[in-house]
Order: C-alpha cells, then sequence, then structure tokens
C-alpha cells in the first residue's frame, strides 16, 4: 500500500491538517462502515442468541491478539479494557499497596494515571521526568514505577527498560502517547497500558492492559469476564491468563470498529511517522522554541510567541487542528503516518 493510498483512507484529512491523534486519532472510512454496519444489523435483528454472543466473543480474540500484536506480547497477557485510565486502575487496586509502600512517578504523568496512583493508598514520590532521577528515587520501600514511555506533555520517550533492570522494581507503563504510534515491545515490564481511539485510530471507549505474570496480581475488581467457573455465593476460578482482567463487555458496533481500525495501519507506519515527526521538529524550530527531543517520539510540543489558546483557535481557522496543554504554555501536535508534507507546512506556516 502506497502512502497515498494508505492516507485516503481518513476522509478528515481531505479537508483538515489534523494534528491531535493524542487526544483521538482520525477514523478511517473502514472503521465508520463497521460500526455502521453492526449497529444496523442489530437494529434489524437484535442483540441476542447463540451466534449473535458467539461472533461478539470470537470478536473479542481477535482484538485481543491484534492488541498484543502492537505492543508485541504474548495474547494471552492482554486484557481487553476502555481505556489506559482503566488499565492503570485495573493495576493499582489489584496490588495491594498500603501507606509502607511507595510508587515513583515523574512530574510529567496524566491523571490518568495519577489518579489511580493517589487512590492506592500508597507513598506517592514525584521524581523529574528522566531515566536517571526515577532511578534515583527508587528505594527498597518501592512497590512501583508507575510512568510513561512517551510524556503527553513534552513528547519525551524514556527509556524505562533501563529503569525496570537498574531498579529491578515493577513498572507499570502508560502507553498512551506510544502504542500505535512507536514500535513497543512491552514483553520487559509488568504491566503496559494501550489506549484504542488515539494512535490506533479506533473507536472509543476501547484498550488493552499487557499483565506480564496474572497469578501475582489480584484481581480486585472483577468484571462478568473474570471466572471461568463460580459457585451461586459468588466463590469463583479465575480464568487463565490475563483475561481475567477484561474490565466488560465492549459494545458490538465498538468491537467491530476496533477489528477495523487495526487493520488500516501499514507496515511501514512507524518509519514514516518518525520522519514525519523530524520534520515538523524542523519546520518549527526555526519560529518556536520546540520542547520535544529531536527523534524521539511522534508528538511535538513548543512553546508559541504569544497565547497558546489564541494560537490554536487560529490555528483551527485555518484547517489546522492541533490542542494547547492548560497550564503549561505549550501546544502540541501530533504527527502521524498519515501526515502529509503539506500538512505540516500548513502548521508551519500558521505559526
Amino acid at each position: 500500500m502506497t502512502f497515498d493510498e494508505a492516507r485516503a483512507q481518513f476522509p478528515v484529512l481531505e479537508r483538515l491538517a489534523y494534528l491531535n491523534a493524542g487526544t483521538n486519532g482520525p477514523l478511517a472510512r473502514a472503521t465508520v462502515e463497521a460500526v455502521v454496519e453492526q449497529v444496523e444489523r442489530d437494529r434489524d435483528e437484535g442483540r441476542s442468541g447463540s451466534p449473535w454472543f458467539e461472533t461478539q466473543l470470537e470478536r473479542r480474540e481477535h482484538a485481543r491478539r491484534g492488541i498484543a500484536a502492537v505492543i508485541d506480547v504474548d495474547p494471552s497477557l492482554v486484557a481487553l479494557t476502555d481505556s489506559t485510565t482503566r488499565g492503570c486502575a485495573i493495576v493499582l487496586s489489584g496490588l495491594g499497596l498500603h501507606a509502607a509502600d511507595e510508587i515513583v512517578i515523574t512530574d510529567q504523568e496524566h491523571f490518568g494515571l495519577l489518579g489511580s496512583v493517589q487512590a492506592s493508598g500508597a507513598r506517592v514520590v514525584v521524581a523529574e521526568a528522566t531515566e536517571e532521577a526515577i532511578v534515583a528515587a527508587a528505594t527498597p520501600r518501592t512497590r512501583l514505577i508507575a510512568t510513561s514511555h512517551v510524556l503527553w506533555t513534552t513528547g519525551k520517550r524514556l527509556d524505562l527498560a533501563y529503569v525496570r533492570e537498574t531498579t529491578g522494581a515493577p513498572v507499570l507503563v502508560d502507553g498512551a502517547q506510544s502504542a500505535g504510534a512507536i514500535e513497543v515491545h512491552a514483553e520487559p515490564f509488568d504491566f503496559y497500558t494501550v489506549s484504542g481511539q488515539k494512535w490506533l485510530c479506533a473507536p472509543e471507549p476501547t484498550g488493552g492492559l499487557y499483565v506480564r505474570d496474572p497469578e501475582r496480581l489480584r484481581l480486585a475488581t472483577p468484571s462478568s469476564f473474570a471466572p471461568s467457573s463460580y459457585e451461586p455465593s459468588g466463590e469463583f476460578v479465575p480464568k487463565d491468563g490475563a483475561a481475567r482482567f477484561d474490565s466488560g463487555w465492549i459494545g458490538g458496533p465498538t468491537l467491530a470498529g476496533l477489528l477495523a481500525a487495526l487493520a488500516v495501519h501499514p507496515d511501514w507506519r512507524y518509519e514514516r511517522a518518525a520522519e514525519n515527526a523530524a520534520l515538523c521538529h524542523a519546520l518549527l524550530s526555526s519560529k518556536v522554541e520546540v520542547v520535544t527531543p529531536r527523534d524521539r517520539s511522534t508528538l511535538v510540543s513548543f512553546r508559541p510567541n504569544g497565547d497558546p489558546a489564541e494560537l490554536v483557535a487560529s490555528l483551527r481557522e485555518r484547517g489546522v487542528i492541533v490542542r494547547e496543554l492548560p497550564g503549561r504554555n505549550l501546544v502540541r501536535a501530533s504527527v502521524g503516518w498519515w501526515t502529509s508534507e503539506d500538512d505540516l507546512q500548513r502548521l508551519a506556516d500558521g505559526v
């Protein structure tokens, strides 16, 4: 598939320089068609019966395999969730932490991770968002290091394999800005979350959670998918693998859209995305202060010369979609494999 053919899958790109996949990725025609087809099928034939349920369950396993492929792990170790936030909550609630335990985080995390960290009951240690600072903050009391692979603020990519190897502490990775955007090999980590609606361009709410050793994580919030069998008392035997952590039912249309979205990405996506991000960095560097390290991720954050909100609004009027990061004096461009040179030039001209 050529770049032009692959890009043509996204109708929004015919009008807009859409640079906001860090919030929600563009929807492909095939994704929308799959959603509509399932909605219409359910409208006409209902949502019941063994064939219907069997189809949905088969699609769930197909989705599990697809998400596992994105982060290069065994599908049996992937739970289906509705977001990275949910994945973080499953992990933090399952660890059974206490006030004597410590969690090391960075000063650049999204509340989707921070909320569950604060609710865990453990002492929270905040480190500067560098590998060295994270390692220095870890102590014998550290039960978990919880941080992002790619920071949603600056776009900096952290070497978390180094952090895991150096500290020996379990690592929960917020993969919202990495899974589907950069090449990921999640197997060395203890937990890795995936957000479907961002770089995978899937409907919301969709996501996944990799659990390296499901037997070592308590099932604190079981959904109806958790048991392989159960008693009238509620006593149950958990499913094998990470499927026990599935966060709940995924609606048929959403599930159909997720499967369609996973199929639209070309094999060369990561290389093209990296090239586009480097070009974006170069085009903006002569005009504004770019805070994202060069060649590190597909997020390019910069400090505008004026008010960030005003610039975002001005760019929208020119058909360029980016987002402000409130309170940080930053504007963020999300550069995907589908981004064209013209998109980036329109951004630079508008800046």
